[in-house]
């Protein structure tokens, strides 16, 4: 016979646990304490199994009901209803654990770490700030849940501040997440993809530049009449000749140099893409550096600091030498 509520809800504990049933397998366990426990009894090759279904009135007779069509559903299917309950509880428990500040955590440690593509220390550093002002608002939500206006809304409070290309960055990062949670089967797709062309495009800033063969040889020209300070003149004499980022040149120590094989090693620390980087010395390049080493040579800084030996030269002495030369 079927079971009513008003039969639940009669039923009273006794000194051992004992059972009321309903139909297809589903029984209600009623606990010495006064717990009434639903319960379904199947079989999975030809052995019987029980699956827990809730407490009442937590899980009401017709819910319960629902429950054990979905699971003789199941069974037809050939599924095992408790070992899909358990899975289901696992994803549950991976979904509450993937947060986009934990996967952002995850990504920016292997991105640290990624062989010849690793971040180099300053990008690290940025991109962690950045992420780190995205998860002030989806950083605690499941990565699954997260929808594209979730994440406009968290980027339009950076654009706000006419922050725009923090914003765009910041995209673009958050991309990158959602691609590598992607990657790890954590999540089916990424979200930003819908929101191309949703911020506002930060304003590109042109610089000047030589763009014609004849204002190299004049810049040539007025560096060589250069009357300032004598180890500024020298760095925009050698610069010309090595191609290599402002930085790397005024960071450039004796110990890295050698004259007579006229190379320049610059280690891998001091590069954007932290590899060890080769410069073959011209021999215009090797006068400069032979008068450059009667003054601060055998040792420290090529390009020391005009106050201390112990600090390169400032990053403003080039280009405010190159400034005063028009």
């Amino acid at each position: 016979m079927a079971l009513s509520d008003t039969a639940i809800r009669n039923a009273k504990p006794q000194d051992r646990e004992f059972k009321l049933a309903d139909s297809g397998g589903l029984y209600l366990l009623i606990t010495p304490s006064g717990g009434k426990l639903w319960r379904q009894k199947f079989r999975v090759d030809g052995k019987e199994r029980k699956l827990s279904i809730g407490r009442y009135p937590e899980i009401s007779l017709s819910d319960a009901r629902k429950r054990r069509d979905d699971a003789r559903e199941q069974l037809a299917a050939g599924k095992d209803p408790a070992r899909e309950k358990r899975r289901e509880k696992i994803r549950s428990q991976q979904q509450a654990e993937n947060t986009f500040a934990g996967i952002a955590k995850e990504y920016c440690s292997k991105r640290k770490r990624d062989g010849d593509k690793a971040w180099a220390p300053a990008t690290a550093v940025r991109s962690e700030y950045l992420l780190r002002l995205l998860s002030d608002t989806i950083g605690p939500m499941p990565i699954t849940e997260i929808e594209p206006a979730d994440v406009l809304a968290a980027l339009r409070k950076v654009e706000s501040k006419g922050n725009l290309e923090s914003a765009k960055r910041m995209q673009q990062l958050a991309s990158s997440v959602f691609r590598y949670a992607v990657a790890t089967t954590r999540l089916k797709s990424d979200p930003t993809r819908d929101l191309r062309g949703a911020l506002t495009a930060p304003s590109v800033t042109h610089y000047g530049a030589i763009t014609k063969a004849s204002g190299v040889g004049e810049l040539l020209r007025a560096i060589d009449g250069y009357e300032g300070q004598g180890i500024t003149k020298f760095a925009l004499q050698l610069a010309p000749h090595v191609f290599v980022r402002p930085g790397e040149l005024r960071h450039a120590e004796w110990l890295e140099i050698d004259l007579e094989a006229a190379l320049w090693t610059i280690p891998a620390s001091k590069t954007k893409m932290r590899k060890e980087h080769k410069v073959p010395l011209s021999r215009q390049s090797i006068d400069v550096l032979k008068q450059v080493f009667e003054i601060t040579g055998p040792s420290g800084y090529v390009f020391p600091s005009i106050r201390t030996r112990l600090r390169p030269m400032s990053e403003n002495t080039i280009n405010g030498a190159l400034r005063r030369l028009g």
